[in-house]
Order: C-alpha cells, then sequence, then structure tokens
C-alpha cells in the first residue's frame, strides 16, 4: 500500500542505526586510547654523567638556546628563553643548553634563571633536564658558566678549543701542544670547582687530523672529561666520513670507554642530520641539534628529523655499534609540533612551507593521485601520523590532509562534499569538479584557513610591552604627501600622538612611532604576506630592525650596533599591521637596554618618550610632521 512501511524494513533500519552508533562510540573511544599513549614519556635509563647503562640509548642535547639563537634576528627575551627550556623539558630533551654565560649579564641571567627553575622542576618519572653552559677554554669563562648552571640539579660545563690546523694557526696563533695544555687546564679547572659533569668539544673537528684528535681527547679524558662532542664546525664532512671519524675515535682515543661520545654537525652542505645519524650508526650516544634545525649560517641538525628517524629506523637500521643496535630516545614526539611553533613564533624565522616534519606541507597532499591514496589508506603516502608530532589534525581536510587546489581530483572534491552534507549524483558532481577546476587554477593556497596560527604570531609579539598603537590614521594617494597620525600608550600610562609624513603610508607610520618613542633605529628588514585570500585575508608582518646612531641609543655603550630585533603583526589593515610589528621590534629593543641599564647600575630608563604630547582633553593636535 502506498505510503506504508515495513516493519521489517523499519526494524533493520533502527538495528542498522544502533550498529553505526556503536560503532561511532568505539572508534572515539579507541581515539582517545590512541592519544592518552601518544602523551606517554618513554623510560629513560638513569642519568650518569659519563655512562648510560642501556648502550642503545641515545641522548638529545637541544642548543636551540645557544647556537639556534646564534642565527641573525633571532635574539630571544629571558622570558622567551624560560617558556622555551619548559617546552623542551616536556618534549623530554636530556639535555639543554641554555645559553653562552659570558657572552653578556643578559645571556648570565637567562642561563642562571633556567638552571634554577626548569633545572629543578621533576617530572613525575623522575625526569629533569641537565642544564648545560657553554664556556670557552678559559678560566673567566668557565667560572662564569658554572655560576650560571650550578643551581640545577644536573648541571654541565661545556667548554671547546678549536683544533684543525687553519683555526689553530689563523684565529688561536697556537702551536698544538698549546691547544692541548690549554684544554687540560681547562677541563681540570672545570672538575675543581666540583662541576663532574663537563663536556669538551674539539672546534672544527671534522677538518682536524685525527691523530691530533686521539692525542687531544685522550689528554682531556684523564683531565676529567665526561662527553666528547665532535663537531662538524663547518658542515665539511659526508656522512661516511664522520661516521668513520666517530668510529676511529672511538677505537684510538684512550679512555673513550669511560665517556660519550657526542656528535654537533652544521647543515652548511644540508647533512647535518644524515651526519648525526651516521655518529650514531658509529657509536655517538649524544647528538646535538636544535628545533627546526635553526643555528648558524645554515643551521644545524634538525631535532625533529634525527628523532624522528630513531624513532621510525631505529630498531633496524643501526646495528654495527655497541649494544644491540636497537637505538631510540626518551623524546615525546608529540610536543615537536608545539615546540616548533613556539620556537618559530619567539624567534621570528618561519619554517619553510616543505621542512621535513614541521614545514606547513608536510602532512599535506594536492596531487589527485598521492590524494585518492590518502583516502583510500593513509599510509600510503605517510609514514608517520600527524598526530604523533602533535598536529592533530582531526577530521579538518578529510582527516588526510587533503589540500583542495587546482591538482586535486575528483575523488577528493567529492569526498569533500559528502563530508560537508552533499550527496551528490555523478552528473551534479561532474558539473561541480568542472567548476572546481577553473576556480582553483586561479586561487593558490587551497581551501585551508591559516587565520588562527597569524593570530598566535601576533600576540607573541607582546611579551614585555612596552609601547602600544592606541590609533592610527593615514592620508596618502597621487597628489598628496603621505600623512600619519599616530596614537600611543606608553610605559607611563599616558597616551601621546603626532603626525608625520613620509615616502609612503607605511614610512609615514614608522616616523611618527620613531618621534613618540625617541629611538633612532635603521629597518634591516621588511616582508609582509597573505595569510589567506580574499579581500578579507589577514596580512601577517615581519620586521627586522638595528639601533642606529642619532637617537637616544647613540650614546648607549650598552647597544651593540649590530643587534638585531624582530617583530611580527597581523591585521586586516597592511598599515595596523606594519605599525604592530614595527612597535613589537622597538619593545624588544627597548627592554633589552633596560636590562642591561639595570645589570650595570645605571639609571634605568623606563622606555623612553620622544617628542610627542600627552592627550588632553580637548580634540587632539598635531604635534610635529616631517
Amino acid at each position: 500500500m502506498v505510503g506504508s512501511t515495513s516493519p521489517t524494513r523499519t526494524s533493520q533500519s533502527m538495528m542498522s542505526s544502533t550498529l553505526l552508533k556503536a560503532q561511532s562510540t568505539q572508534q572515539q573511544q579507541q581515539q582517545q586510547q590512541d592519544i592518552e599513549i601518544l602523551y606517554q614519556r618513554r623510560p629513560r635509563p638513569p642519568y650518569i654523567p659519563n655512562h648510560i647503562p642501556d648502550p642503545d640509548y641515545v641522548r638529545i642535547f637541544d642548543t636551540t638556546l645557544r647556537d639556534g639563537e646564534q642565527s641573525p634576528g633571532a635574539t630571544l627575551t629571558s622570558n622567551e628563553k624560560l617558556e622555551i627550556a619548559r617546552m623542551l623539558a616536556k618534549l623530554g630533551v636530556d639535555i639543554i643548553e641554555a645559553g653562552f654565560p659570558i657572552a653578556s649579564p643578559d645571556d648570565f641571567a637567562a642561563v642562571k634563571q633556567i638552571a634554577d627553575v626548569v633545572g629543578n622542576e621533576v617530572f613525575e618519572d623522575g625526569y629533569v633536564p641537565v642544564i648545560c653552559g657553554l664556556s670557552r677554554a678559559n678560566e673567566r669563562d668557565i667560572q662564569c658558566a658554572w655560576d650560571a648552571v650550578k643551581g640545577a640539579k644536573y648541571p654541565r660545563v661545556h667548554t671547546f678549543i678549536a683544533t684543525s690546523k687553519i683555526h689553530m694557526e689563523t684565529k688561536l696563533n697556537k702551536t698544538p701542544d698549546q691547544v692541548v695544555e690549554i684544554a687540560v687546564k681547562a677541563v681540570k679547572f672545570a672538575r675543581s670547582l666540583g662541576c663532574n659533569d663537563v663536556e669538551f668539544s674539539p672546534e672544527d673537528a671534522g677538518r682536524s687530523d685525527p691523530e691530533f684528535l686521539y692525542r687531544i681527547l685522550s689528554e682531556v679524558i684523564e683531565a676529567g672529561a665526561t662527553t666528547l662532542n665532535i663537531p662538524d664546525t663547518t658542515g665539511w664532512n659526508m656522512p661516511w666520513e664522520f661516521g668513520g671519524l666517530i668510529e676511529k675515535l672511538r677505537a684510538n682515543v684512550k679512555g673513550a670507554e669511560n665517556v660519550i661520545f657526542s656528535t654537533h654537525c652544521q647543515n652548511d652542505l644540508g647533512l647535518a642530520t644524515a651526519n648525526s645519524l651516521a655518529g650514531a650508526l658509529n657509536g655517538a650516544r649524544q647528538l646535538e641539534c636544535t628545533i627546526n634545525g635553526i643555528g648558524e649560517r645554515a643551521g644545524n641538525a634538525s631535532l625533529e628529523e634525527v628523532c624522528m628517524a630513531l624513532a621510525l629506523k631505529g630498531d633496524e637500521q643501526f646495528r654495527g655499534g655497541p649494544g644491540t643496535g636497537k637505538l631510540y630516545t626518551a623524546i615525546n614526539p608529540v610536543h615537536i609540533s608545539p615546540t616548533s611553533k613556539l620556537v618559530s613564533e619567539y624567534t621570528g624565522m618561519a619554517c619553510q612551507p616543505h621542512k621535513a616534519i614541521v614545514g606547513a606541507n608536510a602532512f599535506k597532499h594536492e596531487s589527485g593521485i598521492h590524494q585518492d591514496g590518502m583516502i583510500k589508506n593513509k599510509s600510503t603516502y605517510e609514514i608517520m601520523t600527524p598526530e604523533s608530532i602533535g598536529l592533530m589534525r582531526g577530521d579538518s581536510q578529510s582527516g588526510a590532509g587533503i589540500v583542495l587546489g587546482k591538482h586535486s581530483g575528483r575523488n577528493a572534491v567529492g569526498t569533500r562534499l559528502r563530508e560537508l552534507g552533499y550527496d551528490l549524483d555523478a552528473d551534479k558532481l561532474n558539473a561541480v569538479f568542472t567548476r572546481f577546476k577553473e576556480v582553483a587554477e586561479k586561487k593558490k593556497g587551497g581551501l585551508e584557513d591559516e587565520d588562527l596560527e597569524a593570530l598566535v604570531t601576533d600576540q607573541a609579539g607582546l611579551t614585555n610591552e612596552l609601547w602600544k598603537v592606541t590609533g592610527l590614521q593615514v592620508a596618502t594617494g597621487m597628489s598628496g604627501i603621505p600623512t600619519a597620525t599616530v596614537k600611543m600608550l606608553g610605559p607611563d600610562g599616558v597616551e601621546r600622538y603626532v603626525a608625520a609624513t613620509g615616502t609612503g603610508p607605511v614610512d609615514a607610520v614608522y616616523k611618527a612611532i620613531d618621534q613618540i618613542v625617541g629611538v633612532s633605529v635603521k629597518l634591516d628588514t621588511y616582508s609582509m604576506n597573505s595569510v589567506t585570500e580574499g579581500i578579507e585575508a589577514l596580512a601577517c608582518t615581519r620586521v627586522v630592525l638595528s639601533p642606529v646612531e642619532g637617537g637616544p641609543n647613540d650614546n648607549n655603550p650598552l647597544i651593540s650596533k649590530d643587534r638585531k630585533f624582530s617583530g611580527s603583526g597581523s591585521d586586516t589593515d597592511i598599515v595596523i599591521a606594519s605599525a604592530r610589528a614595527y612597535t613589537s621590534a622597538l619593545n624588544k629593543l627597548l627592554m633589552w637596554t633596560m636590562r642591561r641599564q639595570s645589570e650595570n647600575g645605571n639609571k634605568v630608563d623606563d622606555g623612553s618618550v620622544g617628542d610627542a604630547l600627552p592627550v588632553a582633553g580637548s580634540p587632539p593636535s598635531v604635534v610635529s610632521s616631517r
């Protein structure tokens, strides 16, 4: 009968619905269990400076806060360093090289703060990171490094001297005998201070004479060194060269069995990760690296690359050294993505999109063939899950990193449409797909929205905010002179305003800000990109500036004219985004100056004030213009 429903069909429908709900609940429970497993920290052997009870365990030594900060423009505040150090501890690195204490009073204070705080924050499993300070091979440096780190539960001093012929002759102007004597005295002095964890590095070991390395390393072991770090300082070695060097050192250095061999590989030829892993294959049991691979010149071995390589291949591709060859670390990789983003935000150094593990495109797929495979089985094109490194993809991008762009296929488009509730027949899907292709040819970047990440980056620049832009208006055009009126809230709680002219609206805004804040700086870098597409897209601006002569910084001996400060800002208005980025960089410069004035006993200038007047109750007027 028309309109009637079969009882049997209704019963089958109810059973099917109940079964689907049960399956959904089971899937959610399984997903929750999988996430909980991801956050579990792997057990590690007890910490002994010169010995690892399990010969398969590899210590991870992070030098993001020391070598990483040496990247041009990567200046970090003390609070930013502390937050990064806490994130590194959550990640589970064995050793944090917190800085170079002798470099400046601020560096000393930052290292000491990390040692006193992070170096004593013991996790539930008993883990607490070793806190290390770098020093040259002289007593003043070593004393300073020890004073900075000795408050940690596990303090370490890392001292070094160059051993290659070119360094000894042209940089140090020392003979090999003198270099050996300096190295031995340095290690002995560190031990005499009560430091039982001393790391020694023969700088530029990758280009040093192996016979000389055997000699100097044997003598520093006898003097009390517990870790021997072998740096490929210029990124010169091939993986088989560097791995062979580690093997020869372990075989020929007297007392090698009583120390830990370590690697420190630069990335000048793009081989830092490969060389580090070659070192591990040949017996190195400490690998030095940085988050996102940042560092001097082309950077260092990337922590995320080294650790995930060991996580995926460590139990089968590293036989030949000590132990069973099933290498592992205690890194909790689920914290890799958050740590990477934090370092990127605070240093202002964005990862290239195709950077392994943490790049924006590392888990995205636009090729139609790849998308089809990902929809059917994610293992077809992904050797690890984004969730395993802390990138919770969830149901976005079809749960498979699908970016709908001009290379996408019909299956990907149809899958996305069904997820959104559109169950189209073949003809309608074909029509939609044809139109989609036409639009995708003109629109770059796919359909994913990255506005939230841009706002996070914007907020990262507000740490220790002294000056804040509270009002901004610009007038520009083909016939007029670009003019900007800027109102800012200062550290004294007073709003000040200034009008200025420039070659364009952004230049006028920057000149007005300079007048209000009272600084003289050079704009070294200005860059802007659209976070998303469309008229309402956010603009993300990044600037790098440095102090110059002609302002309050000119007579301040504490300001290095070579120091650079970066800032980022985001807004739908490109002029406002530019103003926020510039102000963020100026705030970093002013805070840096104030800390040094305080440390040197000088009167602290609380943020400087230029030639601007306070905003009164009456309508504002132009104070100055140029």
